[in-house]
C-alpha cells in the first residue's frame, strides 16, 4: 500500500514526467511506437484500396488461397519409398 502511493506520487510529478519523456529510450520507444502505427495504417490504406468490393475480395482470397496450397504441396517432404503414400495401392 506505501509502495504504491509512493509510485503514484513518483508518476504524479511533473518533474520526473518530463525528465523521462527526455529520455533517449522513452524517446526512441515513442518513435518506434508511432513509426508501427502509421505503418499499419498505410498498409490498412493499400489493402482496402487495391480490394475494391466483395467479389473482388473474394476472387482475390481464391487466388491467394489456390497458390499457397500449391505451394504447400509442393513443399511438402516426400513419403520415404518414392511416390506411394497412405492410401495407394503398391504397384498401382
Amino acid at each position: 500500500m506505501v509502495l504504491r502511493r509512493l509510485l503514484l506520487s513518483l508518476i504524479n510529478t511533473q518533474q520526473l514526467v518530463e525528465r523521462l519523456a527526455e529520455s533517449r529510450p522513452i524517446r526512441r520507444a515513442a518513435q518506434l511506437t508511432a513509426f508501427a502505427v502509421l505503418r499499419a495504417q498505410l498498409g490498412a490504406r493499400e489493402a482496402t484500396r487495391s480490394l475494391r468490393g466483395p467479389a473482388e475480395r473474394a476472387a482475390r482470397f481464391g487466388a491467394i488461397l489456390a497458390r499457397e496450397l500449391r505451394r504447400g504441396l509442393r513443399q511438402r517432404p516426400r513419403p520415404p519409398g518414392g511416390k506411394d503414400g497412405p492410401g495407394r495401392r503398391p504397384g498401382g
